[in-house]
């Protein structure tokens, strides 16, 4: 299945390829204060093929808080954050929301919350080494 999502104007956009079709998306609403206030709602498919896209970089705003580990990339014109990515040892994971999904039917999208908030920084990377999408593309300036 390939799925795309885009922020609301649509300056960040990505493709998820999501072998084998799935039945259903696990999304993990974080209960950091981040993701609370936002309204992140987050999937990750480890073996999945991720590209994102981004029209104009001098519009996507990266911010980390706590850890410094994790840079949520916000859409300066509208606000929506569609992915976050983590560099660990040089090797670039990401989770994308599932709130910037298109047309993908919301009866597979099953949610669940997630508390990472007592975590320690390499547990963290670990479960992102684990759980995360690893094979990711950044492509910037509208390629």
């Amino acid at each position: 299945m390939l799925i795309h999502g885009k922020c609301h104007c649509g300056n960040i956009a990505f493709s998820l390829d999501w072998q084998p079709d799935p039945l259903e998306i696990p999304a993990r609403a974080c209960d950091c204060s981040f993701c609370t206030k936002h309204g992140g709602v987050w999937t990750s498919h480890p073996s999945g093929a991720l590209q994102v896209r981004v029209q104009e970089p001098s519009l996507v705003s990266r911010y980390a808080f706590g850890t410094g580990t994790a840079d949520f990339h916000a859409c300066a014109r509208c606000g929506v954050v569609p992915v976050v990515t983590s560099l660990i040892d040089g090797h670039l994971y990401a989770v994308v929301s599932v709130n910037a999904f298109e047309d993908v039917d919301p009866s597979m999208i099953r949610h669940a919350s997630a508390t990472f908030g007592d975590e320690k920084t390499q547990s963290r990377l670990d479960r992102r080494t684990r759980n995360w999408i690893a094979n990711v593309a950044y492509v910037e300036g509208g390629a």
